[in-house]
């Protein structure tokens, strides 16, 4: 019981996250933030089921690719932060 509750504030604790991201994204219009809002989104509904599915922790790893696409998200808005800013230093 314990777990589920200390599970359940992770992933109250993810959405808002998610939502505070969200809300600095309308405020600037920066995409990096609508990325880490979308990636903390995807870590909390990743907290959740595997809260809720009570899933054995031996058949957990196909769930735990929503954690990777998080990640790659976080990765990949990076990637794009960076290009375009190397791209305006040099014009």
């Amino acid at each position: 019981m314990t777990n589920d509750f200390l599970a359940g504030a992770i992933s109250m604790g993810y959405a808002i996250a998610a939502l505070m991201f969200l809300k600095f994204w309308r405020r600037t219009r920066e995409g990096l933030f609508l990325a880490f809002s979308a990636a903390f989104l995807l870590l909390g509904l990743n907290q959740a089921l595997l809260t809720f599915t009570r899933v054995p922790v031996e058949e957990r790893s196909s769930l735990y690719l929503i954690r990777l696409a998080a990640f790659m998200l976080i990765i990949l808005a990076f990637w794009v932060k960076n290009r375009r800013a190397s791209i305006d230093k040099r014009q």
